[in-house]
């Protein structure tokens, strides 16, 4: 199994959409610290798992500098964000999501 790693930064602003009275509720912005994992059996046609520059583009160009209230279609908490950007990855197995230091979310595919 060939596994790789691909981290970045994403700045952008939200805000949540939360069931009680919360300051996360009012829009502020975050430096999120992206980590994606990736595996594969085999490797592709260019012996890669995944192209880093092609995992960076295809979040990074969605996310980086946005209101992502305005560009996702759910409430963009980090455990919500992880899921989404596993989802955009065939290969992704795993996304863990530090909003702040000490705030990480993780989600991993079954």
């Amino acid at each position: 199994m060939y596994r790789i790693s691909k981290r970045l930064e994403i700045s952008a602003s939200h805000h949540l959409v939360l069931s009680r009275e919360s300051k996360c509720s009012r829009p502020h912005g975050h430096n999120w610290i992206v980590t994606i994992y990736c595996a594969a059996s085999s490797l592709n046609e260019d012996g890669m798992v995944e192209d880093f520059s092609d995992i960076k583009h295809k979040i990074h160009s969605r996310l980086d500098h946005a209101h992502l209230n305005d560009v996702l279609d759910f409430n963009p908490t980090a455990e919500n964000m992880a899921r989404w950007i596993c989802d955009q990855i065939p290969s992704c197995y795993r996304v863990d999501v530090q909003e702040s230091e000490g705030n990480t979310a993780t989600y991993e595919k079954d």
